[in-house]
């Protein structure tokens, strides 16, 4: 199996360094509610404003700051360290936080690049640094988009695009269970009912521009809510039928025909974010369980077909390393190197 080692993360955080102040090309999430909105992207957004969108800037820097903690001797540190002290700071995030209060911004990156901003701000909150304490206006400000629209989302998003609900909540959950209590129990009382009673799930996926896979997700997010006797019983009647190599398409890497064409090229982030719920799944589940070794194998099934393209082309280049990283750290023993060679 291939984890990650220093080599890795140096060309990880040398290729987000690449673009995280690279203005353009630029997707922006606006509603225009005048003339006087049409401005540079980075007036909008003083500090997430590369990386082709917000929420692929937002989880670039949650990808450097984490690898600058996992290893700090790694040589992109200073450059890091520097960036965030210019970035982080408290009145760039009030340019953030006005951008939010702005009239038709309730939907804005709702949920994935809200799931991203609390984790980038769980992840600030490891450091010995001031940044944590410039982001959490802005942390606190989504927890409570989250605390608003939980309730009232009478039905889950199962896409395997942005709008996946379970993705979001593994995310959020992690934050919340050190920043925010109450939001914790509602992620599990809301997930436990729309996915509590779910059972032979087909797994018709992927569709052509997803980077999720809607089955692993929500079995991933199970896993961090149930104690695992509970978990194991749930999942294996969720997928009754893996040992017998069903469904098929979970084991399955998908095929990226065209790395320069955005939308198709999520499939690689499919196979890494799949990578990244199978070896999750499989450490719940333990090694006496006979899904765990099929697991494993799936996963490394899975890097093997995209992690050498995390690189190439811009389509991909400015968020895969974020989904690689989750898959290699993820695993039984995260960290353990096998010489990999080919990022």
């Amino acid at each position: 199996m291939t984890y990650l080692t220093q080599d890795i993360a140096d060309r990880f955080a040398s290729l987000t360094l690449s673009h995280l102040g690279r203005r353009y090309p630029y997707k922006m999430d606006l509603v225009l509610n005048g003339p006087e909105d049409a401005r540079e992207p980075a007036e909008h957004h003083p500090i997430f404003h590369g990386s082709f969108d917000w929420h692929s800037c937002v989880h670039g820097w949650w990808q450097v700051m984490r690898l600058m903690r996992l290893y700090p001797a790694m040589a992109h540190v200073p450059a890091i360290r520097a960036r965030a002290d210019m970035m982080l700071v408290p009145d760039k995030v009030a340019g953030e936080l006005a951008y939010l209060h702005r009239p038709m911004s309730a939907g804005f990156e709702r949920p994935y690049g809200w799931a991203w901003l609390l984790a980038l701000h769980g992840e600030l909150a490891r450091h010995d640094g001031p940044w944590a304490s410039a982001l959490e206006p802005l942390a606190r400000a989504f927890a409570a988009r989250f605390h608003a629209f939980l309730p009232k989302l009478t039905y889950p998003l199962r896409v395997g695009t942005h709008f996946n609900i379970a993705f979001a909540l593994i995310l959020t959950l992690e934050w919340a269970r050190d920043h925010d209590a109450p939001l914790a129990a509602l992620i599990a009382d809301r997930a436990l009912h729309w996915f509590g009673q779910d059972r032979a799930c087909q797994a018709w996926e992927p569709g052509g521009d997803e980077f999720l896979s809607p089955a692993l997700c929500e079995a991933l997010l199970m896993s961090r809510l149930l104690p695992t006797p509970d978990f194991a019983n749930w999942f294996h009647a969720f997928l009754p039928d893996l040992t017998e190599g069903r469904p098929a398409t979970l084991f399955t890497p998908a095929t990226v025909s065209d790395r320069s064409d955005g939308k198709i090229a999520h499939l690689d982030g499919l196979n890494l974010s799949r990578a990244w719920c199978w070896r999750g799944v499989a450490a719940v589940l333990g090694s006496d369980d006979p899904v765990s070794p099929l697991a494993r194998k799936a996963a490394d099934d899975h890097l093997a077909a995209s992690l050498p393209h995390v690189a190439g082309d811009y389509m991909g280049e400015h968020w895969l390393a974020t989904f690689a990283l989750l898959a290699l750290e993820q695993g039984d023993q995260p960290w353990i190197s096998t010489g990999c060679t080919n990022i």
